[in-house]
């Protein structure tokens, strides 16, 4: 079971995730917040997690300087990934710097936020597709266009998968033919749609397509 502090300002929208988070069995929120200070209040008492889940619009402090504070506790921190409508290349960077596990954007879908959670609570970072994208187009500004096809590494299941999905399978479909669980399916595109640093899976069988990665 993995336990999520929720610190989020907007009450509607911490509902909203809340009501997501519940609906996943591996899934426990142990607390909840409207601010910095309050949070650092819960974990000071003595509040347990393996993910926080921290708004970085949220008042009381920024998202940055609270993890800075996380070094003082008297145990180790939990993992933190932000959540956010700031989508400055370099605010990323320097979060990631400051030593958050993830970062990811409000425009995202429930099936990444759950994907992000269940990769940073296994000890790697996280950056939402569309970021990555986003970055790997600044860092390509005034290069060439041509570019190598990128180093991907698609499993043999990963790549059965996306021939499914290319051919108009639908996650339970695949799963089905599979002889796996939708999670797995659904597990498996998210996957190849953070390696092929795409934004959704319109975008991932293009990328294929363009790489001969599926005929």
């Amino acid at each position: 079971m993995i336990r999520i502090i929720l610190a989020e300002a907007q009450h509607i929208v911490r509902d909203g995730i809340r009501n997501i988070l519940e609906k996943e069995e591996n899934f426990s929120v142990v607390g909840e917040c409207e601010n910095g200070t309050a949070l650092m209040q819960q974990l000071n008492e003595g509040l347990a997690a393996d993910v926080i889940l921290v708004d970085l619009d949220m008042l009381g402090m920024s998202a940055v300087e609270l993890i800075g504070r996380f070094q003082n506790l008297p145990v180790k921190a939990a993992h933190v990934v932000l959540l956010t409508t700031f989508d400055g290349v370099d605010l990323v960077c320097e979060a990631l710097r400051n030593g958050a596990d993830g970062y990811l954007l409000k425009s995202i879908g429930t099936d990444e936020l759950v994907f992000a959670l269940n990769h940073v609570f296994n000890n790697k970072k996280y950056v939402c597709s569309e970021l990555v994208l986003r970055m790997l187009e600044d860092g390509n500004n005034g290069q060439h266009k041509h570019r190598e096809m990128p180093q991907v590494d698609f499993s043999r299941r990963e790549t059965e998968v996306l021939e499914l999905i290319a051919n108009g399978y639908t996650n339970q479909q695949i799963a089905d033919k599979l002889f796996t669980s939708r999670r797995t399916v659904e597990g498996h595109r998210l996957a190849m749609i953070s390696k092929a640093r795409v934004r959704n899976s319109a975008e991932l069988i293009r990328f294929a397509v363009k790489y001969s990665l599926i005929d």
